[in-house]
């Protein structure tokens, strides 16, 4: 596989990880508790916790651990299926007669195309997730350019160690709070977010 191919495709979404993941839904977070919609802060309240994935993915790229491969490529996973699987958020937004519902829905759309995509590209290099760090060739350590970047920039202060560290350690604690609702919560309440 060409080099310079894998690396724009890398930095192409890393740049609309950013704008999709990040931006819009802090942008449509605010908006939304601004003008008191319930479905959509609720569903973007789940959408955070979910996406919470993909900045624990990068913290376990920035230390070059090979399992953040896998972890982004769950997150990709969850993403579409935390915005599209609860029922009650689903029909309160269908009733809600505002100027952010169309906005949020594109959005919706968009991050769900985006993750079914980079769910694709992340399957195609999913073998970078299994094999030791020490032995992934040419292609592979590409993915670890834009963490690096980030960590230049927003964490130049801290060792590589120290934040593989946390990555690893919030790893864990979302594979428990995810293993949790597995097991408790959805058997519970089912396809139902509110639980008041």
């Amino acid at each position: 596989m060409d080099a310079d191919w894998v690396r724009r495709v890398v930095w192409l979404d890393f740049r609309l990880a950013v704008v999709l993941t990040i931006l819009l839904p802090m942008g449509l977070l605010l908006w939304g508790a601004r003008a008191r919609s319930q479905p959509v802060v609720q569903g973007l309240t789940i959408y955070w916790r979910v996406a919470s994935l993909l900045a624990i993915t990068v913290l376990l790229m920035i230390g070059g651990l090979p399992l953040s491969f896998l972890t982004g490529l769950l997150a990709r996973v969850l993403i579409p299926i935390s915005l599209w699987f609860w029922r009650d958020i689903n029909e309160d937004l269908a009733l809600e007669r505002s100027r952010l519902r169309p906005i949020y829905e594109s959005w919706r759309w968009a991050i769900t195309a985006y993750c079914i995509v980079g769910t694709g590209v992340n399957i195609v290099f999913s073998n970078c997730g299994v094999v030791p760090a020490e032995q992934l060739g040419t292609i592979c350590p590409i993915w670890f350019e834009p963490p690096l970047l980030f960590k230049d920039l927003l964490l130049s202060g801290f060792a590589a160690e120290n934040i593989l560290f946390w990555g690893v350690v919030l790893v864990i604690v979302y594979a428990l709070y995810f293993g949790v609702f597995l097991m408790f919560g959805l058997p519970k309440y089912g396809r139902i977010a509110s639980r008041d």
